[in-house]
């Protein structure tokens, strides 16, 4: 009992706190000011400014280097943000992603780059590229698969017209609520949602408000919009939207499989150098004969790659033909990767590489 006994009193102790919080306002600084001067060296080499190769590093670096008292989580977490204002100050980002605000792009654009960064909505996935392309924003943030709903087609259908790369990714929770101004269940007559969240709580929509019709609203965010404008409406949204636009939950988590992700990719021209736990997306056309898909899958099993995902769809530039789209474990510079890719480009008609970057695939990492 007398270990528990307080042996200073709180002034005391928050004494101590506003002291280390001083420290850490000037640590804070001194990082800034060393951010600022590998700002100029990589203006000078015209090095990219978002490296992260390099943030995934710092990250682990950090994780494995604290005592218990904060898990990596919270690391993570903490420096994300020291990490995009110490950034900010080698050079202010704009950041493009399917918006408006509150969307789950939104989110993921704020999980990649942290606040201190000029997030610019714009209306489409399509939009997310051209911005990039442009010049108007530095990178851009777009969905590209679902672990229930499976790819976002929309994204995958824009490589073909673009030379823009994957540079990073990220994984967020997908977690569902039912939004509504109304008072409870009964009153609900429609629920908007976009057709990934719709697909991800179908059975939930069919166990609880089986009479509602279903209408369909992209972004997520615009679903919001609908249903505080509709007294006898609701929506689909996340936490974010239910503040933004004034909302309740009438439920809560109502996605049908518990663990729900959604991963997003990172846009832009720089490729990020191997970070030792990486991944490769292509695409490919291959040739209309039998046994070629065979072939294909032949080159990453005989160099002993691992696919993590693989989607076809039609190619939009050709009539009734298709593009495979693949990811794998592994940086393109690895040889067994390097020597894969040679032996499908040997093979396939079309073989282009749409990035090697930083993995934060979990399932990936235990493998």
């Amino acid at each position: 009992m007398d270990s528990e006994t307080p042996k200073r009193s709180l002034d005391e102790i928050r004494a101590d706190i506003d002291s280390v919080d001083s420290e850490l306002i000037h640590l804070l600084e001194k990082r800034v000011q060393l951010a600022r001067e590998v700002g100029l060296v990589k203006g000078v080499s015209n090095k990219p400014y978002f490296t992260p190769e390099r943030e995934r590093q710092v990250y682990e670096r950090l994780s494995l280097s604290a005592s218990g008292l904060l898990n990596a989580q919270q690391i993570t977490s903490i420096f994300r943000e020291i990490i995009s204002a110490a950034r900010s100050a080698e050079k202010p980002m704009q950041i493009a992603y399917w918006g408006p605000e509150g969307t789950f792009s939104h989110m993921a654009a704020v999980q990649a780059f942290g606040r201190s960064v000029e997030l610019q909505p714009v209306y489409n996935i399509r939009e997310v590229f051209l911005a990039v392309e442009r010049g108007q924003a530095d990178y851009g943030v777009v969905p590209i698969e679902n672990s229930i709903a499976g790819v976002v087609p929309e994204t995958l259908d824009v490589f073909p017209h673009t030379d823009v790369k994957i540079v990073s990714e990220t994984f967020l929770d997908v977690n569902h609520h039912l939004g509504s101004t109304a008072d409870s269940l009964d009153q609900i007559e429609r629920v908007y949602a976009g057709p990934q969240p719709a697909a991800q709580c179908r059975q939930w929509l069919r166990d609880h408000l089986p009479n509602a019709s279903i209408v369909e609203v992209v972004p997520t965010s615009t679903s919001a919009i609908k249903a505080a404008q509709d007294p006898n409406g609701a929506c689909i949204v996340n936490e974010v939207c239910l503040e933004l636009y004034g909302l309740h939950a009438l439920a809560s988590h109502i996605q049908d499989v518990s663990g729900n992700r959604t991963r997003f990719v990172v846009l832009g021209y720089n490729e990020p150098s191997p970070s030792g736990s990486d991944k490769t997306s292509l695409m490919f056309k291959v040739r209309n004969r039998r046994g070629e898909l065979y072939r294909i899958l032949g080159c990453f099993v005989e160099n002993e790659v691992n696919l993590t995902m693989i989607e076809s769809r039609p190619d939009p530039r050709s009539t009734f033909q298709y593009v495979f789209y693949i990811d794998m474990e592994g940086h393109r510079n690895e040889t067994s990767v390097m020597r894969a890719i040679n032996d499908l480009r040997s093979v396939a008609i079309e073989t282009i590489i749409l990035g090697s970057y930083p993995s934060y695939d979990a399932g990936l990492q235990s493998l």
